[in-house]
């Protein structure tokens, strides 16, 4: 019964989450941060920096793998998938919806979205601000903070982030190797390490032998899971380098047109949740709403493959001394990385005139001073938007 009533639990928060996470991935990990760390307290600062900080490693989805990661230790397999399942269903049946009733609605220039946008400003000013503080306390790590900051800002490509976080280990476990820290639970993560090795030579297994079975086959659905599967399995740097690969997968081979492609990708960006989910307005134009949640199903499963078969070899890796002092170089740079990704793209397309500033001033003080839950400020985000959008 009490397994019961904490699995409703997961599935009633990520749900809530999937339906008022706007913004993209950045902003999606500063709600995850309001709601699992702050109101909560499902985990501790460090552990959520731990598990951002592995999802940066992982192909795939950051913002979703750390959502799954959240349900996974909060209610082992089932939770991941339930927590998976919340965040992400409210903005695929959207996007089905938007494939086949609304292909050639124009939305990007609604003055909800634009307030949307502006709600990410303050969602991820009021995350960087609380990790900053817990996760880079002395110079040394506040420098480690301005190195990814200046990298990622410099250098943006797919790979930078991996590099700089790789960079940033080595740095720390170099400086803080004979560093002790009073914190040495281990977390409470309820699946073996048996699962995960199978869950890690399955991710493997469909990389290779699918585009295998696809040509001794010819199925047409094989073929559609492949495409998917591998798009979702091969991308670093954030759901939207996806979308060039899913370009090349989709539409050279006629199975959507341009025009459907970019007005899905316009869809995309006007609903919550992460933006793999455009792989449901795909495979809604290909082949109705099944195909939605075929195409949905295949390009996620690499990174709910990944987190499971990851996350107990880096839950036993973190709490070993001898690596503690790299973990601590990590999560300053995943503070650098975080306060790069606010100013570009989330400052950059969000706060173009001074209105915005203020509507974003009004939004970030409902949440850091009045503290009032982020669905409410993503309401009155939207209503604000709305109305700069008729002065």
């Amino acid at each position: 019964m009490e397994r019961i009533k904490n699995l409703l639990e997961i599935l009633i928060v990520s749900t809530r989450l999937g339906l008022s996470s706007f913004g993209g991935p950045t902003a999606h990990l500063g709600y995850f941060h309001e709601e699992y760390v702050r109101r909560k307290k499902w985990m501790d600062e460090k552990s959520y920096a731990d598990l951002v900080a592995l999802a940066q490693f992982l192909p795939g989805p950051a913002s979703s793998q750390v959502g799954m990661g959240v349900g996974l230790m909060r209610g082992g397999v089932t939770g991941g998938l339930i927590s998976f399942i919340g965040f992400t269903l409210p903005s695929v049946i959207v996007l089905i919806a938007f494939a086949l009733l609304l292909t050639n609605y124009d939305v990007a220039d609604a003055g909800w979205i634009r307030g949307l946008k502006i709600v990410a400003v303050a969602v991820v000013a009021h995350a960087v601000m609380g990790m900053a503080k817990k996760l880079a306390p002395d110079l040394k790590r506040k420098a480690l903070v301005l190195f990814a900051l200046i990298a990622t800002l410099m250098w943006q490509t797919a790979f930078t982030q991996v590099g700089v976080i790789l960079i940033a280990a080595l740095i720390g476990f170099i400086i803080y190797r004979n560093h002790t820290v009073a914190d040495d639970d281990e977390t409470r993560f309820p699946i073996s390490k048996k699962i995960a090795s199978v869950c890690l030579i399955l991710f493997f297994a469909l990389l290779f032998l699918l585009p295998v079975i696809k040509e001794a086959t010819g199925s047409y659905w094989i073929a559609v899971f492949d495409s998917f599967y591998r798009s979702g399995s091969l991308v670093f740097g954030g759901g939207h380098v996806v979308l060039p690969l899913l370009e090349q997968e989709l539409v050279p081979k006629g199975w959507v047109t341009q025009e459907e492609f970019l007005a899905g990708y316009g869809a995309t960006q006007a609903v919550p949740g992460p933006l793999f989910t455009f792989a449901a307005y795909l495979g809604a134009v290909m082949n109705g709403w099944f195909g939605g949640l075929f195409a949905t199903a295949a390009i996620f499963l690499p990174a709910f493959l990944l987190i499971v078969g990851a996350l107990p070899f880096w839950d036993s890796l973190r709490n070993n001394k001898k690596v503690k002092g790299a973990i601590m170089g990590v999560n300053a740079a995943v503070v650098g990385i975080l306060i790069s990704a606010f100013y570009t793209p989330i400052w950059t397309s969000s706060i173009i005139e001074p209105v915005d500033f203020a509507l974003a001033a009004v939004l970030f003080s409902m949440l850091v001073f009045w503290k009032l839950p982020p669905w409410v400020v993503v309401v009155s985000g939207a209503i604000g938007g709305t109305l700069i959008s008729l002065i």
